[in-house]
């Protein structure tokens, strides 16, 4: 269960308001790393909407963009007042506003698994890009709803659960296409990935305490130029592209991508529920740092983001990022956060990110993608029970199904035929157990949290709770949300049965009265410090 701590108020009386400058040294060191970061989490967004999706570079730089910088500069001047309500109400010129930016697990899952089927479905990017802002207002509605909700979903979810599907997300979507990327060009990206995991999985600086993310993009920068892996001419075309552009409202676009929402539903529920359950950490990760923020504000702010983006015209919801203690300790306080907003704007306003993709090697970028996957990947086995490693594995299953499947069918449409063309009697004969993984990745991040749930509850033996997530994984099947195509009634009645037996079971075993497994002290610790669910220890 999650605890906020209040910060002691502070002891003077003086009605004299407490100076508070808008930048400080440290503020400089918080802005070159988060700036970066967000710089390359847009460009990568750009460069799929451009390479992947093949939206027209009008739309991505005269709607998406601008879209987007709205969203980001209005969100990261809301966390920098919040932070300096913070410091004034207790007295403290400490206090670091919260990072915020594009969420990357969700920049991948809305290319991926949204908008790049609808394309390569109807080879029209326009449907595709509806679809991703219709997906994009419903995690924002679905995060505002988490502001009032979201604690209880936290309290009894499996932390394992969680975690593990976003482990599966970040190895499957945000890890393996970077780092086919990057071993296309390993002379220019690994490099560029060992000075971030020096820099940012180390206790060793850079001299002058040079930002790490900065110096590794010019590194390979400098790299792939002097290689000879980039183009001057490129340069000259995406320079002449530059040009100043506000985002209008765009209802139509979002409205008609709700004229199908149930396809969207089986991700942007799950993934909802994770932008709350996040915020949640991030909040208490900069509580647990002394910066005490209300955490209804906070999901407020980012559910109101998205809507408010996708009524713009973008897919891509923002979020509170993972790292406040990280800026904190670099001396950030509030400044960093506006200067990153601003800034980031005004590069979307101008269209510039295309001259930056065409300056930037991509080699030199994906790396950072890959370190998150990796950091992500990795918190999900850190900060969960030992005893659930094997449901951490479980929640990873879905997803990796999904993207296996997403190849295939990548592959058979570049050869000019399909999964049904070929006959997946064929697909079977040749060793390609293509239907079965068809069926578990389907609605992947969702069935990933019931059978992550429904594991580390058995391992727990706490078989009522493994019961009522049996029901549940019975109940979402039938309806399609899970291991079906679609929404709709009997979608999936094979596994619907599957989870009843799986219910009926638990529920047998649950009339003998087995005694929970007893955490133990690691386990309590890591309770205490980050929360989540464990098991009751036996009376």
């Amino acid at each position: 269960m999650l605890t906020f701590r209040r910060n002691p108020a502070p002891e003077h009386s003086d009605s004299t308001p407490m100076p508070l400058p808008l930048w400080v040294r440290g503020d400089t060191n918080a802005f070159f790393g988060l700036g970066v970061n967000v710089l390359v989490n847009v460009l990568t967004l750009t460069g799929l909407c451009l390479g992947v999706l093949h939206l027209r570079g009008h739309d991505v730089f005269h709607t998406i963009l601008p879209a987007l910088g709205i969203a980001l500069i209005v969100g990261n001047i809301y966390y920098a007042v919040l932070g300096r309500r913070l410091a004034l109400r207790e007295g403290r010129p400490d206090v670091t506003a919260l990072p915020y930016g594009p969420s990357v697990p969700h920049m991948f899952i809305v290319v991926f698994v949204i908008m790049l089927p609808v394309y390569l479905r109807t080879k029209d990017p326009l449907l595709a890009w509806k679809a991703g802002v219709a997906w994009a207002f419903i995690i924002g509605v679905i995060v505002l709803i988490g502001a009032f909700v979201g604690p209880y979903i936290r309290r009894y979810a499996p932390r394992a659960a969680l975690l593990g599907t976003l482990a599966g997300i970040s190895i499957s979507f945000i890890s393996m296409r970077p780092a086919g990327q990057m071993w296309d060009k390993l002379w220019i990206a690994l490099p560029v990935l060992l000075l971030l995991l020096i820099g940012l999985m180390t206790d060793i600086r850079l001299p002058g305490n040079i930002p790490i993310g900065l110096a590794a993009l010019l590194v390979g920068t400098a790299i792939g130029w002097a290689g000879g892996a980039m183009s001057g001419s490129e340069v000259s075309a995406a320079a002449g592209d530059i040009a100043f552009a506000l985002p209008g409202f765009h209802f139509g676009t979002l409205f008609s991508g709700l004229g199908d929402t149930a396809p969207l539903l089986a991700t942007a529920i799950p993934l909802g529920v994770y932008n709350f359950t996040e915020g949640m950490t991030n909040v208490e990760s900069a509580a647990a740092a002394g910066d005490s923020y209300n955490l209804r504000s906070v999901l407020l702010a980012d559910g109101a983001g998205a809507v408010i983006g996708s009524a713009l015209g973008s897919p891509f919801p923002p979020a509170v990022y993972v790292g406040h203690p990280g800026w904190k300790k670099a001396g950030g306080r509030t400044g960093y956060s506006l200067a990153t907003g601003a800034v980031i704007a005004l590069m979307c306003f101008l269209g510039m990110f295309g001259l930056l993709g065409a300056i930037f090697p991509v080699a030199a970028i994906v790396p950072i993608l890959l370190y998150i996957g990796l950091l992500i990947g990795a918190q999900a086995f850190q900060f969960s029970p030992k005893a659930h490693a094997a449901a951490v594995v479980a929640a990873l299953i879905p997803n990796l199904a999904s993207w296996a499947v997403g190849q295939m069918d990548n592959a058979l449409a570049a050869a000019g035929t399909s999964a049904a063309k070929v006959g997946e009697a064929n697909l079977e004969s040749a060793g390609v157990v293509y239907h079965g993984l068809m069926v578990l990745g389907q609605g992947a991040i969702l069935a990933g949290l019931v059978f992550g749930a429904l594991v580390a509850f058995v391992i727990d033996k706490r078989f009522v709770p493994a019961g009522v997530v049996a029901l549940v994984g019975a109940l979402l099947s039938f309806v399609g949300l899970i291991h079906a195509p679609q929404v709709g009634w009997n979608e999936s009645g094979g596994v619907s049965l599957g989870y009843l037996f799986a219910a009926v079971l638990c529920g047998a075993f649950a009339l003998t009265r087995p005694q929970a497994r007893v955490p133990d002290a690691e386990e309590l610790e890591l309770e205490r410090l980050h929360g989540g669910t464990v098991a009751e220890p036996a009376a």
